[in-house]
């Protein structure tokens, strides 16, 4: 592809200016788009990000001595090269990449998942829907980026946009009709889904988080609220809107000019449940699609995940698949990894894994495991570092109002000392007895709490301490295999840590001081 191709490719409001500085005049062939310098090979056009840790722009010369053909800047410079000057560095990245890989979304049903909670359940529960109804589809989220059989290891839910419309350009190649994409309120602010042409947007939520990057709740807001009011402008263009949030409502009142399908339990659904049952197996009920209704029954517990069915199936009822290949889809919908994932154990224990990372989710997983279990909830759980302190003590303060027993401990700490991370989700558990880790024996009375640090003796702490009947939620990484400590990674899966746990002989484990 041409230069010039490219620079047709951003916006009239965002191109400032095109210079040459010595460099020839004519119009090279482009091999590659990067905002990395050392990714870049010869031929490429490297775009100069502005990050919040580093600057592209301190490393142009670098990616010219890896022979760069052009630069895009948002800063005016004087080296020798061909020199695009632009407004925002990030939207041309996304306008170009798009472009470069042959606008890949105009070839395909591209939909778009945002909410604080329930994008990754939501978009899995959809992708098996559709693949019920026949469709050839594909998945980019949290968990991974999966399509036609292949997986590929998830980096950022919503990635950047050279490696999403690479990634969607793939897709298109294998035959893919069908791509949900889960969007961050990150994707949206940073621009990463310019040039994507979404066929349908869904809202599940919304609740504190992110509040490391965005500056208040409502900064929080309009991020989400953009990606419908700026991305969903095609023909016949569909908004699926979780209208019992207030958020929710929010949205459909501002969203006129758009095909709106508002679910939820309201009346004001057009997607609604009624006859629910909630217990260990699922959730039952009957489900209404705009005039048609049907038993069903779901595996995944939780009044939460009704949110997550609701939002999967009046989307692909919006868009033509029948209401028994609905059914069918849910029915036959098992789990999302590291979602109320169970461990299954013959200790008749109830364990279960959740990525639940926010005070709504911690609350919401919670919540279900007190209606669906009748033994004790003991709750193992910290917050990540580098990432919103706010909700820290709201986190336990929520833990310790619907859980017998707490254990504090460390979530993926980055590059802020473990103990500290601690110390301010404690300053939300007021009122309770702090014990010593030793202390949480089986037999102990409800409403204490532990702090332990190192979250694999933290996991083995908290199922030490659990009777038969009893459930142990170990929540924050979810499908995470790895902890992020200072700026690396170390393996870890709180799925294996508990599943080691629950191989001994807990009567052996119970006696033993060094858990």
């Amino acid at each position: 592809m041409k230069l010039s191709e490219l620079i047709a490719a951003v916006d009239a409001e965002n191109l400032k200016n095109i210079s040459t500085h010595g460099a020839d005049s004519g119009d090279p062939e482009v091999s590659g788009i990067y905002y990395r310098s050392d990714m870049v090979k010869p031929g490429g056009v490297f775009v100069a990000l502005a990050g919040q840790r580093t600057d592209g722009h301190d490393f142009v010369e670098d990616a010219l001595a890896r022979g760069a053909v052009a630069v895009v800047v948002q800063q005016t410079l004087t080296v020798r090269t061909r020199i695009i000057e632009v407004n925002n560095t990030r939207r041309a990245l996304a306008q170009m990449a798009a472009v470069f890989y042959g606008n890949p979304s105009e070839k395909m049903t591209l939909i778009g998942v945002t909410g604080t909670n329930g994008k990754t359940t939501t978009a899995f529960l959809l992708e098996h829907i559709l693949d019920v109804a026949g469709f050839s589809t594909g998945v980019i989220g949290t968990v991974n980026y999966h399509y036609a059989g292949r997986t590929v290891k998830s980096g950022l839910t919503t990635p950047e946009a050279p490696d999403l419309q690479r990634l969607l350009a793939e897709m298109a190649e294998a035959g893919v009709s069908h791509v949900i994409l889960e969007v961050s309120s990150h994707g949206v602010s940073l621009d990463r889904i310019a040039g994507c042409r979404f066929a349908a947007g869904v809202f599940t939520n919304l609740s504190q988080d992110h509040l490391d990057f965005h500056k208040d709740m409502d900064d929080y807001w309009a991020a989400k609220k953009r990606f419908f009011t700026d991305y969903l402008r095609g023909v016949g263009a569909l908004a699926v809107i979780n209208v019992d949030d207030k958020k929710g409502r929010e949205l459909a009142s501002v969203l006129e000019d758009l095909r709106r399908v508002p679910v939820g339990l309201s009346d004001a659904a057009r997607i609604r449940a009624s006859e629910l049952r909630f217990d260990q197996a699922g959730n039952s009920g009957r489900l209404h699609l705009n005039g048609e209704s049907f038993p069903f029954h779901s595996s995944m517990p939780g009044r939460f995940n009704l949110e997550n069915i609701l939002c999967s199936a009046g989307t692909a009822f919006a868009m033509g698949v029948s209401s028994e290949q609905i059914r069918e889809g849910i029915e036959t919908f098992v789990s999302v990894p590291g979602r109320l994932e169970r461990v299954h154990n013959t200790l008749d224990r109830h364990v279960f894994v959740d990525f639940s990372h926010t005070p709504a989710a911690l609350e919401n997983v919670l919540l279900t495991l007190r209606e669906i279990v009748d033994g004790r909830v003991i709750c193992i759980f910290g917050c990540g570092g580098d990432r919103d302190r706010g909700k820290r003590p709201r986190m336990g303060e929520i833990a310790m109002r619907y859980a017998d027993l707490v254990v504090v401990t460390s979530d993926n700490p980055r590059t802020e000392p473990p103990e500290k991370i601690i110390e301010d989700i404690v300053k939300g558990i007021t009122g309770h007895q702090r014990i010593a880790p030793e202390s949480l024996i089986r037999d102990l009375e409800s409403g204490v709490f532990t702090v332990e640090a190192d979250r694999r003796r933290a996991i083995r702490l908290g199922i030490r301490a659990s009777k038969p009947g009893d459930a142990v939620l170990i929540a924050g990484k979810g499908h995470e295999t790895y902890q992020i400590i200072g700026e690396g990674t170390v393996a870890f899966d709180d799925r294996l840590e508990a599943e080691q746990v629950l191989s001994w002989d807990m009567n052996d484990v119970a006696d033993t001081v060094d858990y």
